[in-house]
């Protein structure tokens, strides 16, 4: 055996698989994917491993458009917002990164990083808030067009060591925005965080009306919590619901009403949704 060999079992063992699976080589997309997927049938490589190559291979046909924060779900600073308005939006989103806006979300002045923000009360707990100004904090902000490739922006992202992009339409509005860890979900499927519901939990409340509910909850177990009779038997989950209901999986920060309940959706990729927002909406007068 090979010095190189034993390095890298793994990863070799891997790659001649595919090799081998592929012998006579693909002469196009959905011939490589066929091929893939033959080889998962052959137990040559897990369905883990099968979801993320099929996910690379999708990044090269994906936009900017399809991944993107919508811009009405933006979480933004005003450029002259007060430090206790600024602490309270850092904390209460859980976010790492925010664009800076002007008089409206057209108007990006710049990113700011919730650890500079951080540092700096850390620092000086006892300086005057009206001295504060998140100007100071400026990072420069990248644009790019919804139309961009998901397989180039993440070079990108890999080659300037940026996180966050502001995406623009056509005429140079902002669209929305992008980040690496939107990117990375379309490859490998939602990476969860401190902030996400936990496992085992599927309902949490925020507000009085406001909840996170996790698309795997159960019909029944969601229409018991709520009070409600969502579902027409077809659809043992809420996110199975939602998907029904739109007609297509949904997509991030679209929206749906079903009765008294609206849903929207904080997670998803490109195969199924992940986590809801749920708002208990007034009843009609």
């Amino acid at each position: 055996m090979s010095a190189e060999r034993r390095r890298h079992p793994v990863t070799r063992s891997l790659v001649e698989r595919l090799a081998e699976a592929l012998r006579g080589g693909p002469v196009d997309r959905d011939a490589l994917l066929a091929g893939l997927r033959a080889a998962r049938a052959r137990d040559l490589f897990d369905a883990d491993a099968l979801a993320m190559l099929e996910g690379v291979l999708g990044t090269a046909e994906t936009q900017v458009r399809d991944v993107m924060v919508p811009r009405a779900q933006m979480a933004v600073i005003e450029k002259d917002a007060a430090r206790d308005e600024v602490l309270r939006l850092v904390v209460e989103s859980g976010h790492s990164r925010f664009p800076v806006v002007g008089d409206d979300k057209d108007q990006i002045a710049g990113i700011v990083l919730a650890k500079d923000l951080l540092r700096h009360f850390a620092a000086t707990p006892d300086a005057d808030p009206a001295a504060f100004a998140v100007r100071e904090y400026l990072r420069p902000a990248i644009f790019i067009p919804e139309s961009k490739r998901l397989n180039v922006l993440l070079k990108d992202f890999r080659a300037n060591r940026n996180h966050m992009a502001i995406v623009v339409d056509e005429y140079g509005g902002v669209a929305g925005l992008v980040t690496i860890e939107d990117v990375l979900e379309q490859i490998v499927g939602d990476i969860g965080d401190e902030h996400d519901v936990d496992e085992g939990t599927t309902i949490v409340q925020l507000t009085e009306t406001r909840f996170e509910v996790r698309a795997l909850t159960p019909v029944a177990e969601f229409n018991a919590a709520f009070g409600v009779e969502l579902g027409d038997g077809t659809s043992d989950t809420i996110g199975g619901t939602v998907t029904s209901g739109l007609g297509h999986v949904p997509r991030r920060g679209e929206k749906l009403v079903l009765g008294r309940i609206q849903f929207r959706v904080l997670r998803a990729d490109n195969r199924r949704p992940h986590l809801f927002e749920v708002t208990v909406l007034p009843e009609a007068g």
